[in-house]
């Protein structure tokens, strides 16, 4: 009997049904090796999670950055509760619609109106219309990731399906070059709606770079908009406009918001959101109540209880703790770590005899062998401890020399018990 027998019945069957088995490329089997990997999951405690076969885990992939207080917190799941038996949807706005954008307005620098959505896709789109309307342009850059909709993803190489003509609109900069950004302002001058990006995903920004970019856009005027789906509540109580201390205009908050139950939200300058008034940006979920319910109680824990400092002050002990580790096993020509963190990254390089990719098959199934659910990103959740960092580094002093040894011997491939993982796409 193999460790993933029932994950793998699942998948079978799931197939019949649903295109990949999953409902996103990260949670599928584009991600995860199959013989090698849990490929369901049952339920989640705190920082833990069990697969369909019985299999714990320390869960550092946080439901993709989602469940950022811990799976199954009481706080969140009593209001919820509470919630769900007085109803969820309901013919008029509820309460809690204007409550919970009242905190978001209070903690965030640029929000003085908010609008609700279920997922980042929802909430970046919406701020590419409203920028659209504002300035009466159609040209987007784009810097980082934003979403499965059309406007963005023809841009990258997953663009099966959308229009030349929406491509054509969309451009992309490189972060941390000033330089890329302002040749496509000065090509396509007078004709740029919106600016938008990621403040910070696995580099940070170089000093005043963000600076230069919001001036940039400024000059050409086009709306800056900060991507903050993951960064929002996580960088600081603000996200990452408040960290680096530069306020856009406007910005999409997601995966920060309700530890779990799908909420979004685009914030901005008043003068902007209200064009919401006259755009169609509608959906019969906006306001569904049990999302708010949770949304409340967790920004009420990352104002209180000061959230994101607690994830720096474990994601800095776990990156100190793993770069010495890996200094201390001579891998620095394969590995590296990057990103801020409270969301930080195992970086695996090509050697001369495997690719990154090939590594990294091997790396996931030694760690989940351990009891490690990661993709080799270290998403840190409020109920991670200290013990759960030592757990993870006790698995990283076991599997590490392994990944060194087999590129020393030449018979990586030789260790894989299955297919080795394939890229995506790259945007990060």
């Amino acid at each position: 009997m193999t460790r993933y027998k029932i994950s793998e019945q699942m998948l079978e069957r799931a197939l019949q049904t649903i295109p990949l088995a999953s409902q996103t490329f990260s949670k599928s089997t584009v991600q995860f090796p199959v013989g090698a990997a849990p490929l369901f999951l049952e339920k989640g405690a705190g920082s833990k999670v069990w697969d369909v076969d019985g299999n714990e885990y320390l869960d550092f992939m946080s439901a993709l950055l989602c469940v950022s207080i811990g799976y199954a917190d009481e706080d969140v799941t009593n209001a919820v509760c509470d919630q769900i038996k007085t109803g969820v949807s309901f013919s008029l706005p509820h309460r809690l619609e204007m409550e919970v954008a009242e905190q978001l307005v209070e903690m965030i620098p640029c929000a003085e109106k908010v609008r609700f959505g279920k997922n980042g896709s929802d909430a970046t789109s919406a701020a590419i219309r409203l920028a659209r309307a504002y300035t009466n342009r159609e040209l987007i850059l784009v810097c980082g990731y934003h979403g499965w909709q059309d406007w963005y993803i023809g841009s990258t190489t997953r663009s099966l399906g959308v229009p030349e003509s929406t491509k054509d609109l969309t451009k992309v900069f490189k972060y941390n070059d000033i330089d890329s950004l302002t040749a496509l302002v000065k090509a396509h001058d007078g004709k740029i709606a919106a600016i938008i990006m990621e403040p910070m995903n696995v580099t940070y920004p170089e000093a005043g770079y963000l600076q230069a970019v919001q001036q940039v856009a400024k000059e050409a005027g086009a709306v800056f908009i900060f991507d903050e789906t993951i960064t929002g509540c996580r960088f600081a109580k603000g996200g990452a406009q408040e960290y680096f201390g530069v306020t856009p205009d406007l910005a999409t908050f997601g995966k920060g918001l309700a530890n779990g139950f799908p909420l979004s939200a685009v914030v901005g300058k008043a003068e902007i959101m209200d064009l919401m008034e006259d755009i169609f940006f509608s959906g019969t979920f906006g306001g569904e109540t049990a999302s708010l319910a949770a949304a409340k109680v967790v920004l009420d824990k990352v104002d209180k209880l000061n959230v994101p400092a607690v994830l720096l002050a474990t994601g800095e002990y776990l990156l100190d703790e793993l770069n010495a580790l890996i200094k201390e096993l001579e891998c620095e020509h394969f590995l590296s770590t990057a990103g801020h963190p409270s969301w930080s990254f195992l970086l695996i390089s090509d050697t001369a005899e495997n690719s990154s990719y090939e590594i990294k098959t091997l790396f996931m199934q030694e760690m989940l062998k351990r009891g490690i659910l990661t993709l080799g990103t270290h998403n840190i959740s409020y109920s991670h401890s200290r013990a759960d960092i030592d757990a993870l580094m006790n698995c990283y002093k076991q599997v590490l020399p392994i990944l060194k040894t087999a590129l020393v011997n030449k018979d990586l491939l030789t260790r894989l018990e299955c297919e080795p993982l394939v890229p995506l796409f790259k945007v990060r």
